[in-house]
């Protein structure tokens, strides 16, 4: 006869469940699947969406603006001041960036940002938001442990450097303005704003030196 061991499959069946997409999500694929079959949408169309907004609107959008930053210290301190504005200057203001605000990276502080209520974020500047930066864990685990989960992103802090943690909301939403990396005194913005990525624009990766780039 077969043994039961409440344990064990308690344990199967959270393993099991924690791989399912979470709730909006399955409703969301319910809902495309079924406008698909009714030929209201095009999946092709909506997967096109999805790869501008990934790959093309951001994040090299907001590349672009800390690239600019980087050269430009007037545009670097319009930025500080009011972001929201500043990016304006290149024609991405939107609804998610109507209450934008740049956080700079320095030697001594470093930015992380997370939305521990919901998932608020700039995408018309960054792209889509990871997976995890929706997350249960992250959203917790990066007001309490801040530095334990940008080690797991490989990102090692010296004691002394500060670290800042910024709680996004549907009325504040924030920009990391990463440190510019040494040897590239002499890069074009277009080549700079090739080293910036995503996650340096949330907070949880710090080193963009071309070495690293290249890795």
């Amino acid at each position: 006869m077969a043994s039961f061991d409440s344990k064990t499959i308690s344990h199967i069946h959270h393993e099991l469940h924690s791989l399912l997409p979470s709730e909006p999500a399955l409703r969301t694929r319910a809902l495309e699947s079924l406008l698909a079959e009714k030929k209201l949408i095009d999946p092709a169309t909506v997967d096109a969406w999805i790869e501008m907004y990934r790959d093309e609107i951001g994040p090299k959008r907001g590349a672009a603006v800390v690239a600019r930053a980087w050269v430009d210290p007037a545009f670097k301190a319009r930025l500080l001041a009011d972001a929201t504005q500043a990016i304006g200057e290149f024609g991405f203001a939107g609804h998610a960036t109507g209450h934008l605000q740049a956080v700079e990276n320095t030697a001594d502080v470093h930015n992380l940002v997370v939305c521990t209520l919901c998932s608020c974020y700039p995408f018309s500047i960054l792209g889509l938001s990871p997976s995890w930066y929706k997350s249960n864990e992250y959203r917790a685990r990066a007001v309490r442990d801040p530095r334990g989960v940008l080690a797991e992103f490989g990102v090692e802090l010296d004691e002394g450097t500060q670290v800042r943690v910024w709680d996004s909301t549907s009325e504040r939403r924030y920009l990391v303005l990463p440190e510019r990396p040494k040897g590239v005194k002499e890069w074009s913005e277009a080549a700079l704003a090739k080293l910036v990525t995503r996650n340096s624009m949330i907070g949880t990766e710090r080193d963009l030196s071309p070495a690293r780039a290249k890795a």
